[in-house]
């Protein structure tokens, strides 16, 4: 039987990854922080367009006074500095989840501070749902992990990766420690049916949609196209909107929970209220958030 040439790429493609991966996970914690740190350094030379974005939002963000020019973590800060942090970030977060799933990374979920436990198991009285809400923060990947060893497995939404091979691995490796993959296709009747059973379920909020899944709502400073989905299952399921987020510590990480948000009202204020709590993040600690990303594209305040 002959294996189709796109099928045989991938494959090998795979292949090669795993095999980089395996050897990667092979070192000593802080060599592959460093060498993936590195590597985000790297990606921010070369990909200039993502670069350019990442710079232009940042940019535009203090301009408007939504990402101040000195922080409490992180002393002065320009555009550049941001924007090449940032990718630095994601080198590291990169380096980090190799380790865990290849499974020489326990030190790393040991090292995990939780707070807020007690807002959690406040909005989660009578076993009712809980909608995380968080961004792409620090390595939120690891926040999916360690939520799930501390409060329980939950559904995470996320897209199916072109490799199917490599879509395979990272569906076994999401779902090791409890948690499950929802994907996006029919994802709704799944996350109801999660929340109307007590469970749990992880929104990536920082995400632009297209006009008729969301509203224009204020994100750090300017009208970003932002998804309804989250308050629409809390009027629906009567589930809990608790934002949670990570930020990495001197010795490690920080998983944070915050008190529940109140979704009674008018959807558009919920949703302001939610991107508040994610641009506070943003603002105390702003090289860990994802810069390159085009979180206001298909509007007019657009930078690229």
């Amino acid at each position: 039987m002959r294996i189709p040439v796109s099928k045989f790429l991938a494959g090998l493609r795979a292949a090669a990854i795993i095999a980089a991966g395996s050897v990667f996970a092979a070192l000593p914690l802080g060599i592959a922080k460093k060498a993936g740190s590195f590597g985000g350094f790297l990606l921010f030379v070369i990909w200039r367009k993502r670069r350019r974005i990442a710079i232009s939002n940042v940019s535009a963000a203090m301009q408007r006074g939504a990402v101040p020019k000195n922080c409490d973590n992180c002393g002065a800060m320009g555009p550049v500095r941001i924007a090449r942090e940032s990718f630095m970030n994601l080198g590291a977060s990169f380096a980090e989840l190799i380790k865990i799933y290849f499974g020489t990374g326990g030190g790393i979920l040991g090292r995990i501070e939780v707070r807020g436990r007690e807002n959690f198991e406040k909005a989660h009285e009578g076993n009712r749902g809980i909608i995380f809400i968080t961004a792409h923060m620090g390595n939120w990947e690891l926040l999916a992990i360690k939520g799930a060893l501390a409060f329980g497995g939950m559904g995470v939404v996320a897209r199916p990766l072109g490799n199917p091979y490599l879509n395979v691995m990272m569906e076994r490796a999401r779902s090791k420690f409890g948690n499950k993959v929802i994907y996006k296709e029919g994802a709704l009747k799944k996350m109801l049916r999660t929340l109307n059973a007590g469970g749990g379920v992880g929104v990536l909020m920082d995400q632009a949609v297209i006009k008729e899944e969301g509203y224009l709502v204020d994100f750090l400073g300017r009208p970003a196209w932002t998804t309804r989905m989250p308050v629409v299952m809390a009027k629906k399921t009567g589930a809990a909107l608790v934002p949670a987020f990570i930020k990495r510590t001197a010795g490690g990480h920080e998983l944070v929970v915050l008190p529940e948000i109140d979704c009674s009202g008018d959807e558009h204020d919920v949703l302001l209220r939610l991107n508040a709590a994610i641009g506070e993040q943003i603002k105390s600690s702003p090289s860990e958030w994802l810069w390159m990303h085009r979180r206001w594209k298909r509007t007019q305040t657009s930078q690229i």
